[in-house]
């Protein structure tokens, strides 16, 4: 008790502006032009410009992921070869790509044992498509141990 007087005296004595005026006037400036911004782009029909180009499958494969978050998760072939473990070999992204895909499944009530597909684009890019729910993701920008766990699958 002793030690919360204290504290509630040193509040009493402290500096009622605990955040600075002009850091709050510029966070809210901030969100006002980045609104604008959005706003100006969707009234104008402006393209959307950061989506990566179409690039045609040239490699692919099907796979199962099955586990848990507990054990890992293995990336199975259709006749149900272990082609990888999310515990091994730097594969731990296999373990982030599986929740996703049972997230979706699971939100739109699908079975959680059917495959997924891992491509590779003509343009070198690796994606992982659930055709299931019409999930995907391509694999740009999360790092080189990320992709390759499931570029390997694909070699």
């Amino acid at each position: 008790m002793a030690s919360f007087n204290t504290l509630s005296n040193q509040m009493k004595h402290q500096d009622r502006e605990m955040v600075p005026r002009f850091m709050v006037i510029a966070m809210f400036s901030l969100m006002a032009c980045a609104l604008a911004m959005v706003s100006y782009a969707r009234l104008t029909d402006r393209p959307i410009l950061a989506v990566p180009a179409h690039s045609d499958v040239v490699a692919e494969i099907s796979i199962v992921l099955d586990g848990s978050r507990s054990e890992g998760v293995a990336a199975l072939d259709m006749q149900g070869n272990q082609l990888a473990h999310s515990s091994t070999n730097k594969n731990g992204f296999i373990d982030v790509i599986w929740m996703s895909v049972m997230r979706e499944r699971s939100v739109q009530d699908l079975p959680s044992d059917a495959p997924v597909r891992v491509v590779r684009r003509q343009n070198g890019h690796v994606a992982v498509i659930d055709d299931t729910t019409g999930w995907k993701i391509e694999l740009i920008g999360y790092g080189q141990d990320n992709v390759a766990a499931f570029a390997r699958l694909i070699d």
